[in-house]
């Protein structure tokens, strides 16, 4: 999936009163267990074939992609024809150490109030790490990065799974992740993991049968053990998706079919319970309506072929029980940061690998990440390849070994822009003019701050008046 940063958006009546009353509301719905049915993820480069999808029963959002006052007329019609929207957030981080931020939980919140949601959904991941608990620079993976499964990592997740909760106007479900690179010295199995979750938090799973089969192939971990051990009461909603295997390692690129391997996961699911809902994710490589089509009546197929052990219906108070969580200790969150920091730093930084990795793999995800981010810079700022050409790519990526991202992507690609003609590149002039201009259009007016990025942009600037 895309991990864009967030559009800014207005709100949409969630003050104190409009919160209580949705949450009450979402509360009652789900615990008479209604079902979400068969759905698919909205991307607006699929938006009309969505539109005419025949038994569409809901669809899912990312989040940080739609601002609540001004929601796509795609969405708007989908909403009046009854199709339920559920936003699915990409940047909270709620495996990192740091708690969540306030604003990041109330953009969440307007978006779940503009769109009429039923529950809000995210990830068991970090995305960030850095900053005052380890005094160092703060530091963006602009991706999904697993959470070590240990005790400390377990306590730091549940207190932010916990305020998440707290902030929320409607329940919340977290998505297992996929992962190529596994944390030394774990202390649990994803399954059991995910049960002490759901079990001190009362957090519902969005269950994600790709990531499943993804670290079954990177991590060999066995999907029908982590099934064995799920709280499938807790289950909201369940993920399939495609990607491709290369040189032994599983990519979850939602840009391909979905295979058997998925479908046969899906299928094991679908015999210990009923799933709420199911979702086809797509996000890239987009192919013909008929495709997806294809691929969401593969889907009820195996759901259609399978006879559930239990109807999975949730005890009345197990969705979103917001149980009591002790706080996480002060010196759990610093020992999560100096993991998380130190694994991110190598990543993306280039420093030392810390102890009992996997040096090859974490040079695929290195790679990874640096083309992952390469690719949504380019659609963050389109203008970009557009004025560099062919060289955008190349030129990205020397400039991402050296400069990791500590912003939105949009910071970044206003980052890159200014490495460029800093060192009075590129070399065609009026490629050079064009890039310049896109730069002072976006880069706003003169800061006042004399903080080192301030500097940067005035020497920008200068560089800019000389032409």
């Amino acid at each position: 999936m895309q991990r864009l940063e967030m559009r800014p958006g207005t709100g949409t009546g969630t003050g104190p009163g409009a919160r209580t009353e949705a949450r009450t509301d979402a509360g009652a719905q789900t615990r008479t267990a209604a079902r979400l049915g068969t759905g698919i993820g909205w991307r607006p480069e699929i938006a009309e074939a969505v539109e005419a999808m025949p038994g569409i029963d809901w669809v899912e959002v990312v989040a940080e992609n739609v601002c609540p006052g001004h929601l796509p007329d795609s969405l708007v019609r989908l909403r009046e024809r009854g199709v339920t929207v559920v936003p699915h957030g990409v940047s909270l981080g709620l495996g990192g150490a740091d708690r969540p931020a306030e604003g990041r939980l109330t953009a969440l919140a307007e978006r779940a109030v503009a769109l009429g949601s039923p529950l809000v959904t995210e990830h068991i991941a970090f995305v960030r790490a850095g900053g005052a608990l380890t005094a160092t620079q703060p530091l963006e993976a602009g991706h999904l990065l697993p959470v070590p499964r240990t005790r400390d990592a377990l306590d730091v997740l549940c207190e932010n799974v916990r305020i998440a909760q707290d902030a929320l106007p409607v329940p919340l479900a977290v998505e297992n992740i996929a992962a190529l690179i596994a944390w030394p010295g774990e202390e649990m199995t994803e399954g059991q993991f995910l049960y002490e979750l759901a079990d001190r938090t009362g957090v519902r799973l969005l269950i994600d049968v790709a990531n499943l089969h993804t670290n079954h192939v990177n991590r060999g971990e066995d999907p029908a053990k982590a099934l064995d051990e799920l709280p499938v009461e807790a289950i909201a909603y369940v993920h399939v998706a495609g990607g491709f295997e290369r040189d032994g390692v599983w990519h979850d690129s939602h840009a391909h079919p979905v295979p058997e391997p998925v479908l046969a996961i899906l299928a094991d699911l679908a015999s210990r319970m009923s799933p709420p809902g199911v979702l086809l994710e797509r996000d890239e490589n987009f192919p013909e309506p008929a495709e997806l089509e294809r691929e969401l009546a593969a889907i009820r197929t195996t759901l259609s072929r399978t006879t559930p052990k239990t109807s999975g219906e949730p005890p009345a108070d197990a969705p979103d029980a917001r149980r009591e969580v002790a706080p996480a200790s002060d010196a759990a969150r610093q020992r999560t940061a100096l993991a998380q920091t130190a694994l991110l730093s190598s990543l993306v930084a280039g420093t030392p690998a810390p102890q009992g990795f996997d040096h090859a793999r974490l040079r695929v995800q290195s790679r990874a990440l640096a083309a992952k981010r390469a690719d949504v810079v380019a659609k963050v700022a389109p203008e970009l390849p557009r004025i560099l050409g062919a060289s955008y790519r190349a030129d990205f990526l020397t400039y991402a070994q050296a400069r990791p991202m500590t912003g939105g992507y949009r910071h970044d690609a206003l980052g890159f822009a200014e490495h460029l003609l800093l060192a009075d590149r590129p070399e065609d002039a009026d490629a050079r003019r064009q890039l310049g201009q896109w730069w002072q259009e976006r880069s706003g007016p003169a800061p006042l701050s004399r903080r080192p990025a301030a500097r940067l942009l005035d020497a920008t600037r200068r560089v800019l008046q000389r032409r």
